[in-house]
C-alpha cells in the first residue's frame, strides 16, 4: 500500500551569538524563525523521486531512491545532491514526488539547506529526536560536500516558540532560553550572497582542526591553552572560539534576566571577533553592522551564520529599525518551533 502524502516545514534559523563554535565542541545560541522551506512528499511507488520547486527550478528533476556515490555526484543542479543524500539516509518506503517551496531566502545565511534537510527528513519518515534528525542532516550535508556542524539542523529541528536554544556541542545538551517580549530581532541582507561550498568555510574548519590537534577541542580550551599555539593564525582562530563561548554564556544569562543592552553589547563584540580573529566577514557585512549599530534603540548587531557574506542580525527595541529605509531586504523575525517541536 502506498503511504499517504506528507508535508513539513523546516524553519530557517538566526544565530544570535556563537558562530564557528559548533564543530569545535563549544556553545551557541541560535533560534528557529518563521521563514522556512516547505516540502510536500507524495509517494507514488517505484524507485525514483521526482523533484520540483519554485525556489530552485521549475522543471521536474529525477533522483534514484538509492543512488550510488557516482550517480549522486553527477546530479545537476548541485542542490540535488543534498536531497539524494537525505533520501539515502532516511530511506522512504518508496519513490514519489517532492514539491519544495520557500519563504526563506536562499544564500542569505539563514540556513536554507538545514531547513530543507529537516523538512525532507520529516516527510521521508526519518523520525527520532532533534539530535537524531540533526545528525542525519549533518551526514547528508557532508555527503554533498559541505562540512557543516550540528548547530543549524539541531535548532531547525528542536527550536521552541519564544525561545532561543542554548547548545553545548561538547555534550549536545540543550536549554531553552526565553527571549524577552520587548526584544525585536531584525535580520538584514548584506547584499553579498554566498554559498558554503564556494566560501572559505572548509578552510576555517581545517584551521580549527589544526589548532585542536595541539591544544584539544577549542570549545573546551582556555587562555593558557591559547599560549601553547605558536602559529599566529591558528592562535587567532582558537582565540575566537574560546572568547565566543564565554560571550554565549553571558548572553544567555542576559536574555534570561531581560538585560537587552548587555546581550546586544555581547553580540557586537562577537562580530568584532569574527571580523578580526576569525576573518569571515566582508566589507559589506561590516558596513551594515556599523550602520545598524548606530541606530537609536539598537542594542547590538553582528554577522549571523558562517560568514563570507549573508545576513546581519540586530537586537533592538520594537520599531527601532525601519526596514523601508534599508537598501537591502530585511525581516523582523520571532523565535518559532522547529519541525520536531511541531510534530510533538
Amino acid at each position: 500500500m502506498v503511504p499517504l502524502p506528507r508535508r513539513a516545514t523546516g524553519p530557517g534559523r538566526v544565530n544570535l551569538i556563537g558562530d564557528h563554535t559548533d564543530y569545535n565542541q563549544g556553545l551557541a545560541l541560535p533560534m528557529a524563525i518563521g521563514l522556512g522551506v516547505s516540502v510536500e512528499f507524495t509517494p507514488t511507488g517505484g524507485s525514483q523521486i521526482l523533484v520540483s520547486s519554485t525556489a530552485f527550478a521549475n522543471e521536474e528533476l529525477v533522483i534514484d531512491l538509492a543512488p550510488d556515490a557516482g550517480e549522486a555526484a553527477r546530479l545537476e543542479p548541485p542542490w540535488l545532491h543534498l536531497i539524494a543524500a537525505v533520501a539515502a539516509l532516511a530511506r522512504p518506503a518508496c519513490g514519489g514526488r517532492v514539491r519544495i517551496d520557500a519563504t526563506l531566502p536562499m544564500g542569505a545565511g539563514l540556513s536554507s539547506s538545514a531547513a530543507l534537510c529537516v523538512a525532507l527528513a520529516e516527510v521521508f519518515g526519518a523520525g527520532g529526536s532533534p539530535v537524531d534528525i540533526a545528525r542525519l542532516c549533518q551526514e547528508a550535508e557532508h555527503r554533498s560536500g559541505v562540512p557543516v556542524g550540528l548547530m543549524d539542523p539541531l535548532v531547525c529541528a528542536g527550536g521552541r516558540k519564544g525561545h532561543a536554544l542554548l547548545i553545548d556541542f561538547s555534550t549536545l545538551a540543550t536549554r531553552q532560553v526565553p527571549i524577552p517580549a520587548d526584544a525585536e530581532v531584525v535580520v538584514v541582507e548584506s547584499g553579498h550572497r554566498r554559498a558554503l561550498r564556494d566560501s572559505g568555510y572548509a578552510r576555517r574548519v581545517a584551521e580549527c582542526e589544526a589548532a585542536a590537534a595541539v591544544i584539544g577541542p577549542l570549545g573546551l580550551a582556555d587562555d593558557a591553552d591559547l599560549a601553547r599555539l605558536s602559529d599566529p593564525v591558528l592562535r587567532r582562530r582558537a582565540r575566537h572560539v574560546v572568547t565566543e563561548c564565554e560571550r554565549v554564556r553571558r548572553c544567555a544569562t542576559a536574555f534570561t534576566e531581560g538585560d537587552l543592552a548587555g546581550a546586544g553589547a555581547l553580540m557586537t563584540r562577537s562580530h568584532q571577533s569574527l571580523a578580526g580573529d576569525f576573518a569571515v566577514t566582508t566589507p559589506e557585512v561590516d558596513a551594515l553592522v556599523a550602520r545598524l549599530g548606530s541606530l537609536p534603540g539598537v542594542f547590538g548587531a553582528r554577522m549571523t551564520g558562517a560568514g563570507f557574506g549573508g545576513c546581519v542580525v540586530a537586537l533592538s527595541r520594537p520599531g527601532a529599525v525601519d526596514l523601508a529605509d534599508l537598501a537591502t531586504r530585511g525581516w523582523r523575525v520571532e523565535p518559532t518551533d522547529g519541525t520536531v517541536a511541531t510534530r510533538s
